[in-house]
């Protein structure tokens, strides 16, 4: 994985491991804190809006308390993908354990992530994580959010069927880790996971029968009396809410100007955004996501990290930096560069969408 790490070739890659070196320890005290507090907020809020009797402005409240403390609680999964071993003990089983499962995102579905940093992969069509939108024509932007409608009946199906199924058949199980398990928003051949011979597939499969089985109870419930029928589209409208904040949240990290080719770290960093922020920025971009074009460049620093580093690198770099290229105010000021940029380039969009999805990756 040398390559989803500091990038010695890159002058501000290097210039800015310098300056923060120091920041890159993990501390566990943080994680757990964060994770078992966000955990204890995001739960209780959701039990409170799935089954309190309470007036529609209450349910209101509950509901965007518990879609933010959701997807504070699901962004670990981006912590734990990068975390190095042994630096936070036990913090990825009890991550998949007390989140993962209940939330149908185990672990696994994110292995993929660290190929959305590597060279060779960033920004081309191998990408999971990447769409050119800057090159789109408009129904790229469409289909990007429509898809958080089908998203959740998917991930049932998965875990239902697709997952207990491919037990039959090694071949048909290799199928379903390299084609069906990984949290992307774009499909393409090129993109599908390699897998290697130190994958923990046994852990996975366990990962995946739990799920399967969260599934289940999920469903059979109301069934046999246990839950209400109307408890199932409530949870649909929490997993919707989840992925719409995760979709504005994907759109905003990048400028999305990729035709293809590799980037390197500094290109990577280019590409992405870092916002300022203000009073809702946590909520949107919560464990330092505002901060991704830092993260591109520096993927080991963590989370706790990147605030302090973001300002230590403005107190230390020169005004002509190009680290100052990409600082945005708000979400809304990416989304008018988005917009801006795809006016600029919308004579031949098409041209450069088509050359993006052929392009070797």
């Amino acid at each position: 994985m040398a390559d989803t790490e500091h990038d010695s070739s890159g002058s501000l890659a290097s210039e800015a491991f310098r300056i923060v070196n120091d920041l890159n320890r993990p501390n566990p005290t943080i994680y757990w804190t964060d994770f078992l507090c966000s955990l204890f907020v995001a739960f209780g809020a959701a039990t409170l809006y799935l089954e309190g009797a309470f007036p529609v402005w209450a349910r209101l409240v509950l509901y965007f308390v518990s879609v933010g403390g959701l997807y504070r609680v699901g962004t670990f999964n981006h912590e734990v993908a990068h975390l190095p071993r042994g630096t936070v003990r036990g913090f990825k089983t009890a991550w998949n354990l007390l989140a993962g499962i209940p939330m149908l995102t185990p672990s696994f579905l994110y292995v993929c992530h660290l190929e959305h940093h590597r060279v060779r992969r960033y920004g081309t069509s191998g990408d999971g994580e990447y769409l050119p939108l800057a090159h789109d024509t408009g129904k790229g932007h469409a289909c990007f959010f429509l898809q958080v409608l089908f998203l959740p009946f998917l991930v049932v199906l998965r875990f239902a069927l697709l997952g207990p199924l491919s037990f039959l058949h090694p071949s048909l199980r290799r199928w379903t880790i390299e084609r069906a398990s990984s949290l992307a928003i774009h499909w393409h051949p090129d993109s599908r996971r390699r897998l290697s011979a130190g994958d923990p597939t046994g852990w996975w499969a366990v990962l995946d029968l739990a799920c399967s089985a969260r599934v289940w109870m999920m469903l059979l419930a109301p069934t046999f009396g246990w839950t209400e029928w109307s408890r199932l589209p409530l949870l649909y409208s929490l997993a919707v809410g989840v992925l719409v904040l995760n979709q504005l949240r994907t759109l905003a990290a990048h400028r999305f100007l990729s035709e293809g080719d590799r980037l390197d770290h500094d290109q990577q960093f280019l590409d992405s955004t870092n916002i300022t922020g203000s009073w809702y920025s946590e909520y949107l971009f919560p464990l330092g996501l505002r901060y991704h074009a830092l993260h591109h460049l520096l993927p080991s620093l963590p989370y706790h990290s990147l605030g302090k580093a973001h300002r230590r690198l403005l107190a230390a770099l020169p005004p002509e930096s190009p680290y100052r290229q990409n600082l945005f105010p708000s979400l809304l000021s990416v989304l008018r560069e988005l917009r801006r940029q795809r006016l600029a380039r919308h004579e031949d969009a098409r041209a450069k969408w088509d050359r993006w999805q052929n392009a070797k990756s």
